[in-house]
């Protein structure tokens, strides 16, 4: 008896994902692709969707290559869109509906950081002006909108059918149909440091992450829950563009510096910069996939940052 129930809390079992399906938007790059690989790793079949097909396909064909190499049997594919629109939602829903019957879980995690401003170099209302409203694109702000915030809407409502589907399949007795937000720390910061010095991606950020309870709620007549990962500093395009390597995974430049504290992480080398690993993105997206008991929550996976810097997390 004490037997078969050790057996069934064993990671092997826990954590198989064989049968799940999943939709993982900027799934070829970054915590995307953190993501996506974490899920086939562990058997799953997952749907990669990014700006390019050619790079999607190219990054599929790495990690296929690779798992049917250690007979693994996820799979990775790649399909183009953009994440901004309401037409390209229901599209994007429909493609992927021609390739499966259902969809175990959809992350919402593509993402932009863009708008920047230069921290003012004296306290006046002038270089205050300069700093956050004349240097700052108006476009910058709609773009991190449209990208973090109103495309997962839209993305969430699109892909009800198909996750409502997977109620009906064999797996549903193991896996909940789920919707995942990656907002970010930095939905809750009030110190732009942590954000990049972007008041459109805190903005954008702080929609998602808010939103994403109201959104749990409103689905609990169907039985689909929403849940949310807000993360911290992890080594990405995002953080250290142009240093990806063939497989997609970005490297944190040793002398790069954030321009914020990172308390909690693994011994790092004297002068390395602490960030989080897809290891530990990908610990906390088996707990979101396999837990049936949690809904409307966000995960703050940051390495203390936020008890570092001011929030309101």
């Amino acid at each position: 008896m004490a037997d078969s129930v050790l057996n069934t809390l064993t990671a092997s079992n826990l954590f198989d994902l064989t049968g799940v399906v999943a939709v993982v938007t900027g799934g070829g790059t970054g915590i995307g692709l953190m993501i996506s690989s974490t899920l086939l790793a562990n058997g799953a079949t997952v749907y990669i969707i990014g700006p390019k097909q050619a790079d999607l396909d190219r990054v599929a064909q790495i990690y296929n290559n690779a798992a049917e190499k250690t007979g693994k049997p996820g799979r990775m594919y790649g399909i183009e869109g953009d994440v901004r629109y309401k037409s390209e939602a229901l599209r994007l829903a429909e493609e992927i509906g021609k390739r499966t019957e259902h969809v175990t879980v959809l992350f919402n995690n593509a993402g932009i950081l863009i708008g920047e401003f230069t921290k003012p170099s004296e306290p006046s209302a002038a270089a205050f002006r300069k700093a956050y409203f004349d240097d700052v694109p108006e476009d910058s702000f709609d773009q991190s909108m449209k990208t973090n915030a109103v495309g997962p809407y839209w993305l969430t409502f699109a892909f009800l059918p198909l996750l409502e589907k997977w109620k009906a399949s064999p797996g549903a007795a193991r896996f909940a149909p789920q919707i995942v937000m990656t907002s970010s720390m930095n939905g809750w910061t009030k110190d732009p440091a942590t954000a990049g010095s972007s008041f459109p991606y805190m903005y954008s950020k702080s929609a998602i992450g808010h939103a994403t309870a109201s959104l749990a709620h409103e689905l609990l007549p169907l039985g689909i829950r929403v849940n949310g990962i807000a993360p911290g500093l992890f080594v990405s395009e995002m953080t250290a563009p142009g240093t990806a390597d063939e497989t997609g995974q970005s490297k944190f430049p040793a002398n790069k510096a954030a321009a914020f504290e990172v308390p909690v992480s693994r011994p790092v080398a004297p002068g390395q910069q602490r960030v989080g690993t897809n290891k530990d993105m990908g610990a906390l997206v088996l707990f979101l996939v396999a837990n049936w008991y949690v809904d409307g929550e966000t995960v703050l996976i940051d390495g203390g940052t936020m008890l570092k810097h001011p929030s309101s997390y």
